[in-house]
């Protein structure tokens, strides 16, 4: 079996990633900095009031990399956070 660099792309174990991050600090692209915190299958961002589920992550993972938020803003909610989380090297590895 050949294993692509989609592979990589696992939701479960970027979602590990961003649990062990929680409470460090991360920048939008225009610079704003936020915390998050989760609870289950949910991420709570600070400069919010929603909160954005582990599928809505899914959903920009089957597409990461991606340019900036305005990539996925018609199939992510928070797509600035969702970005800003994906495309951090912390988060990002060199998975993507």
């Amino acid at each position: 079996m050949r294993l692509g660099r989609s592979t990589l792309k696992n939701i479960d174990r970027v979602w590990r990633r961003l649990r062990d991050l929680q409470g460090e600090e991360f920048f939008t692209k225009t610079g704003k900095p936020f915390l998050y915190s989760i609870s289950g299958e949910v991420l709570c961002v600070t400069r919010t009031e929603y909160n954005l589920t582990k599928a809505n992550f899914g959903k920009a993972l089957e597409v990461a990399p991606f340019d900036g938020p305005g990539s996925v803003n018609n199939i992510v909610r928070g797509p600035s956070y969702v970005w800003a989380l994906l495309h951090d090297d912390r988060v990002r590895r060199d998975d993507w």
